[in-house]
């Protein structure tokens, strides 16, 4: 197979669903084999059990909306703010000056790591959680969005100066168009991103969401229930880059025409 070939889509679809028959199928073998303690690892039919049950009693749902609605906070107030700051800097040279090498700096810094600062400044309400979902996002979505507009062919810009584009008309009818196809990309990678802190930011003061029910099942040994709420936290991830592979097949589906 040529490097990069397009493949048919039944088949494309069918290798992805065999990578889960395949993790599925270990988990029974380990599970109903005896091989791993009941314990540390429970089988899939346990698992599902718990998941009715949790579903049944709306505890999953419950659980699923309040962390849908920290991580998705979270993400808006990061893009909104990132966004334009990442085109801004991807454009003018002194904003990467003024900029990067702070956010450079900051964006190695674990998010857990302020959580104690959070607390302090914001309490142990709403706040503080979606706070630690921004930080852990924003300096990385900033950069990527810089990346993405530099990465804006320099031809395509001075063959609109040739045609008597001035400033701000290049910016806005060239960059800005040019870079929104990989912006939406980035937006749909960093979401997935916000995800990753979600137990991190309901470590510490939650009485709901998915991390906590899943630190809280820990303390009991209920191994089922750790499973039940990663899975729902894959699974709503999962939902979110459909949507946004959706929205950029319909936004930008001209890009393909044009191959």
């Amino acid at each position: 197979m040529l490097l990069r070939q397009e493949m048919n889509k039944s088949l494309y679809t069918g290798l992805g669903a065999s990578h889960f028959a395949l993790l599925f199928a270990l988990w029974a073998l380990l599970a109903y084999g005896h091989l791993v303690p009941a314990s540390l690892l429970p089988a899939p039919d346990q698992v599902f059990h718990t998941a009715r049950e949790m579903a049944g009693d709306g505890s999953l749902l419950k659980h699923a909306l309040v962390s849908t609605f920290r991580v998705g906070a979270g993400f808006i107030i990061s893009s909104v703010l990132a966004v334009p700051l990442g085109i801004l800097m991807g454009t003018w040279k002194w904003a990467v000056a003024f900029f990067e090498p702070m956010f450079g700096f900051i964006r190695y810094m674990p998010a857990s790591a302020f959580i104690p600062l959070f607390i302090l400044w914001l309490g142990l309400g709403e706040p503080e959680k979606i706070m630690v979902i921004f930080w852990g996002t924003f300096f990385q979505q900033v950069l990527m969005v810089m990346d993405v507009t530099k990465n804006v062919p320099h031809d395509l810009i001075e063959v609109s100066y040739t045609l008597g584009a001035k400033g701000y008309s290049v910016f806005r009818r060239v960059i800005i168009p040019a870079s929104l196809p990989g912006i939406v990309d980035t937006l749909r990678i960093t979401f997935g991103w916000a995800w990753t802190y979600l137990v991190v930011a309901e470590i510490v003061g939650a009485s709901s969401g998915l991390g906590y029910a899943i630190m809280h099942a820990a303390r009991f040994g209920q191994t089922g229930r750790i499973f039940v709420c990663i899975a729902t936290i894959g699974l709503l991830g999962m939902l979110t880059d459909f949507l946004f592979k959706f929205i950029y097949h319909v936004s930008f589906s001209y890009l393909r025409r044009g191959k």
